[in-house]
């Protein structure tokens, strides 16, 4: 901005992260003003900018009204854009390509004038975009994704710390994206590649690591070396020593756990032959606690299942493996002075766990349990009570689909992931809310699984995603010899070490797989 005042830069991010932009370009007083379009309240120089400059109304503004006195200031001033990527989707005008005709027809002229001139700023002004989580249009048929692609913008920027998803074609989306022409210069052969949808079989025994092999044999390998060449001259990536050289360390390891004879024979009592999206649901919610299952209608083949006897033991988290270990765990860690950060994909576990430590340990919520979903607002305030080391809270339950990015929980010296994700960097995300600057202690991570569910599965795949992603985006300048070796290598965990060797515990652990000491940092690369 310096070289080119009139650039006019825009941020395109998830809602709550533009609060963090917001805040840090007030920390460091850059002199350039950051208007927030998603904030619904006038900065003092917006409302000085137009309402003074342009003889507007002093009155109440509406919010499009708003929204377009925050465009008028940035566009007249050296300044900063910041925009959701739900409100760029609708302003950019994604709503009419829904077809969406009553509404429209219902809208005020003035409203609908307001929006055609706002769609015609963001999708031609903007002389710079920058998309953070740039990783979120990925989909091509998403409405943000064809907004995106109309914009006419040549200078852009993609942020992510997980560029790689679920697949290739995800990931040619994305670089799409940040580089219009890159469909021109990709060989055919490359393009089919990464377009092509594979769905392979996951290995009947689970093993969280994946199996390497040799690489240089494996033809979808050499395709990837390709593909890597193509993107690097534009595709930068920091591999983040800056987390080995200021953090204490990360320590990552996956628990399988053995359910009682009640929960298996609940967890067997589902038919794989229905819908898979629901049979996987189901099982996921009562590998967690059997009574997660009365969240859903039974089907008659599942009826002989005792509904009475699931209601009663809702408050008893011991009659779920992963609920036994959960409470467990919390007490001890509560115990070592150590807050514990949950995440689950589902609300449902979160509210019941909530009742089971009101039950079992007579905590409640606002004070040691702390609760975090993407209906929560006032989430900077729930933030800062549980960072503070002087607050009462001892846990945050949060929802990982609305809680796993841009905000920061370095609190939490314990991450545990109740469920499993098909998409291994939700997860990454996750972990990172606790493992980034300003954490002081090593941060301990637990993946959950329960033993005869179709978990084990989902795990394996997860680390073959990992390892493609690897493949895409290990660094091609870093001088890994050179990086300080990891300070958390010879240090054990004892609170896990005493739930092992515990008389009345022990029996639940299947496994137990720490991740190997010099893959500790691996995983947690580039998400700077």
């Amino acid at each position: 901005m310096k070289v080119f005042p009139r650039c006019l830069p825009i941020i395109v991010a998830p809602a709550s992260l533009l609060l963090t932009w917001e805040y840090e370009f007030k920390k460091w007083d850059i002199g350039v003003p950051f208007h927030n379009l998603n904030n619904s309240e006038l900065s003092v120089k917006e409302h000085d900018d137009v309402v003074n400059a342009n003889n507007w109304s002093n009155t109440r503004q509406s919010t499009e009204e708003t929204r377009m006195m925050k465009l008028i200031s940035w566009f007249k001033d050296k300044s900063i854009l910041g925009i959701s990527y739900s409100l760029y989707k609708i302003a950019g005008g994604a709503e009419s390509e829904d077809g969406d005709e009553k509404k429209r027809k219902h809208s005020s002229v003035d409203k609908r004038k307001v929006n055609s001139c706002m769609r015609k700023v963001l999708l031609e002004t903007p002389g710079l975009l920058v998309l953070d989580e740039g990783h979120t249009p990925r989909n091509k048929k998403s409405l943000i994704w064809k907004v995106l692609s109309k914009i006419q913008t040549r200078k852009r920027i993609i942020l992510s710390g997980t560029p790689f998803q679920n697949n290739f074609l995800e990931l040619y989306n994305t670089l799409s994206l940040v580089k219009p022409s890159f469909h021109k210069t990709i060989l055919q052969e490359l393009k089919k590649f990464c377009q092509k949808q594979e769905h392979k079989k996951a290995p009947k025994e689970w093993n969280w690591e994946p199996v390497l092999g040799n690489t240089a044999s494996n033809t979808s390998d050499y395709k990837i070396k390709q593909l890597k060449l193509l993107m690097d001259p534009f595709v930068h990536v920091h591999k983040g020593a800056i987390l080995q050289k200021n953090l204490p360390g990360l320590r990552d390891c996956v628990l399988c756990l053995k359910p009682d004879s009640f929960h298996k024979q609940i967890l067997e009592s589902f038919k794989s032959s229905q819908n898979s999206f629901i049979f996987e649901n189901k099982q996921t919610l009562a590998s967690i606690h059997p009574s997660l299952l009365l969240e859903f209608k039974l089907l008659e083949e599942e009826c002989f299942v005792d509904k009475d006897r699931l209601e009663k033991l809702r408050l008893d988290h011991n009659a779920g493996v992963k609920t036994k270990f959960l409470v467990e765990f919390v007490s001890l860690c509560a115990a070592h002075n150590e807050k514990v950060l949950v995440f689950s994909q589902f609300l449902d576990p979160l509210h019941l766990i909530i009742d089971q430590l009101n039950s079992a340990l007579k905590w409640t919520e606002g004070k040691e349990i702390l609760y975090m979903s993407g209906e929560v607002r006032d989430r900077q305030t729930l933030i800062h009570n549980f960072n503070d080391e002087n607050s009462q809270s001892k846990i945050l339950l949060a929802s990982t689909r609305a809680c796993s990015e841009g905000i920061s929980l370095v609190g939490a010296s314990r991450v545990v992931l109740l469920d499993v994700e098909w998409n291994p960097s939700v997860e990454k995300q996750a972990i990172s809310r606790a493992y980034r600057i300003g954490q002081k202690k090593v941060v301990y991570t637990y993946h959950l699984l329960t033993q005869g569910t179709k978990e084990c599965d989902k795990y394996c795949k997860q680390a073959e995603k990992h390892r493609l992603s690897e493949l895409v985006f290990s660094a091609k300048n870093a001088n890994n010899h050179n990086e300080p070796k990891n300070c958390a290598a010879d240090i054990e965990d004892r609170i896990l070490d005493l739930m092992i060797r515990h008389e009345n515990l022990k029996d639940m652990f299947v496994e137990c797989v720490v991740q190997p000491k010099e893959r500790e940092f691996e995983s947690f690369g580039y998400w700077l």
